[in-house]
């Protein structure tokens, strides 16, 4: 069995679709066809289920799959750990990233980081939506909050404050919350994964916890999007600090209720086993924690209040 086959049969298993397979492997059709002809005669087992319109993964191609693809991982980080030895550090990283984030603050900080580092190259995946490394085309992800998986490993980046923003037309316009329960009478921006709208807003004031239930007109599947709203007006939002730090700089969100602070997160770099954290990796976990400290330690120099107390 060709190593060159497997890496066939994983393509054609990213993009469902044998065609779309052979033209990023830059190979015809019919090459990338009879390679996975190969593999599945050389297991006895077919790997995918076909129609005229469709192909997906059959029961035996769920079982190999996840096993081939950690094996060739293996051997990938084997021979950049050889090249790693020379000082060049080289890779593919294949990364998931929730959608204003990704957008706005860690695809510029790549342009910096893939200028310093170009032999490493970048697909990025944007979504909001929870990451399954099986099932995305991703080998890392950047998300907000701690890991629950326990299969899955992962680097903390930073800690991350969460603040109450709005813009300073839709403050003119309604003034500022003077004290907690004036929030109310706002019109809060939420934020929605699947069928939950994060309408509840959890604070601290003086280490004691508080919640408030808001109500608004406009939610959103889409993180980029609650904040664009917020930067035009339409209503008060919680923002992390990092997806909220450039726009503050530039004063146009101002935070609200400094006493008040909404429940802080985490930041993780996950991957789903050890044989992924190549020296890539490692490079572009180091990149991360230190501009995050820059833009955190810029939001402090600001006067916004980002010290974690919760």
């Amino acid at each position: 069995m060709l190593l060159e086959d497997l890496n066939v049969v994983l393509k054609v298993a990213e993009f469902r679709n044998i065609t779309a397979a052979a033209t990023h492997l830059n190979m015809r059709t019919a090459t990338a066809s009879a390679a996975v002809k190969r593999v599945e005669q050389a297991l006895g087992a077919e790997l995918f289920v076909r129609t005229t319109r469709s192909l997906r993964l059959s029961s035996a191609g769920e079982r190999f799959l996840p096993t081939c693809q950690e094996a060739m991982s293996m051997l990938a980080n084997a021979k950049q750990n050889l090249k790693g030895d020379t000082g060049v550090i080289e890779g593919e990283l294949r990364l998931g990233l929730s959608s204003d984030l990704g957008r706005n603050v860690i695809a510029p900080w790549l342009d910096g980081f893939m200028d310093l580092h170009d032999k490493i190259t970048v697909k990025l995946n944007l979504s909001d939506s929870n990451i399954d490394f099986y099932r995305d085309p991703v080998d890392l992800a950047l998300r907000y909050g701690t890991p629950t998986d326990a299969n899955v490993y992962g680097f903390k980046i930073c800690d991350v404050p969460s603040l109450l923003v709005a813009s300073p037309s839709y403050i003119s316009s309604h003034g500022a919350p003077e004290k907690f329960e004036d929030l109310q009478t706002h019109n809060g921006l939420f934020y929605q994964l699947h069928d939950k709208v994060y309408n509840e807003w959890e604070f601290f004031h003086k280490g004691t916890p508080l919640k408030i239930k808001m109500r608004g007109n406009r939610t959103a599947n889409d993180g980029e999007i609650v904040k664009r709203w917020a930067v035009a007006g339409k209503g008060v939002a919680v923002k992390s600090g990092l997806d909220a730090c450039d726009d503050i700089l530039k004063g146009r969100l101002v935070t609200l209720l400094p006493e008040y602070q909404p429940k802080s997160k985490q930041l993780w770099l996950i991957c789903p086993s050890r044989q992924s954290i190549t020296p890539a990796v490692r490079l572009f976990r180091d990149m991360l924690k230190e501009r995050c400290a820059e833009c955190l330690a810029q939001l402090k120099e600001a006067g916004v209040v980002v010290e974690s107390k919760n």
